[in-house]
């Protein structure tokens, strides 16, 4: 009976991930502790009523130390003294500017306190692919998420003889407020098929960057291709 930790559950592929969540029986999936920075969502108090006390809602502001510090401490009481089985840091913003690195401390703030965990990355983020979206022009999106590849590895590095799979897995273009009603999947599709991904993860997926699979979909061209394959640096 796991515990799932998960950040950015208001809206979007956060909210999707815990309403999944909710489906799995209670003998594969236990507590699931979703985050958010507030808890106005109607739909997420709305899967937390439902769930009858099975989903924990914690506050919890990932670019604010004290709010995260806060939040380890009721993430430990609502664990009673378990350990916590699967983090995942999906919680982030889309920025223009130079202020869009500060999402790369969102999930170093939150990695140093609990671990395994695993990354939302995006190919956007890589480098052998950077020529196929040379077109999009967010400089300080990709930087992140490149720095964040980079954390996931060093992690992946640090704690690999503890037993410990630190994964990047890029969702897809997925339709919420960044990726728009043009995107090609629902968050609920993304969720369905990260959950497959990182509930199968093995320790020779370690400190690697996963690529969604949609059957279909293999042959696509760049951000369009969902071939279920290890995404390169």
């Amino acid at each position: 009976m796991a515990s799932y930790l998960v950040t950015g559950c208001s809206r979007g592929l956060g909210l999707a991930l815990i309403a999944r969540l909710t489906t799995f029986p209670k003998t594969e999936v236990g507590t699931i502790i979703a985050t958010a920075r507030r808890d106005d969502s109607p739909r997420l108090k709305e899967v937390v009523k439902a769930s009858s006390g099975r989903v924990q809602l914690i506050n919890l502001d990932v670019t604010n130390p004290e709010s995260v510090n806060k939040a380890v401490g009721a993430v430990e009481h609502g664990l009673e003294g378990k350990g916590l089985d699967y983090l995942i840091n999906n919680a982030g913003v889309m920025d223009w500017s130079p202020k869009g690195m500060e999402g790369m401390y969102v999930r170093f703030w939150i990695t140093t306190h609990h671990e395994p965990q695993w990354d939302e990355s995006t190919t956007l983020a890589s480098m052998a692919m950077a020529d196929t979206f040379r077109l999009l022009p967010s400089p300080a999106y990709k930087i992140s998420k490149a720095a964040l590849n980079m954390l996931t590895v060093q992690y992946a590095n640090q704690y690999s003889d503890d037993g410990f799979i630190f994964l990047g897995v890029s969702p897809g273009w997925l339709r919420t407020d960044l990726g728009s009603a043009r995107a090609d999947f629902s968050v609920e599709t993304g969720a369905e098929k990260v959950l497959d991904i990182i509930q199968r993860a093995n320790p020779e997926q370690n400190g690697k960057f996963i690529n969604i699979h949609i059957p279909g979909w293999e042959a696509g061209d760049g951000a369009d291709q969902y071939d279920g394959n290890e995404i390169p640096w």
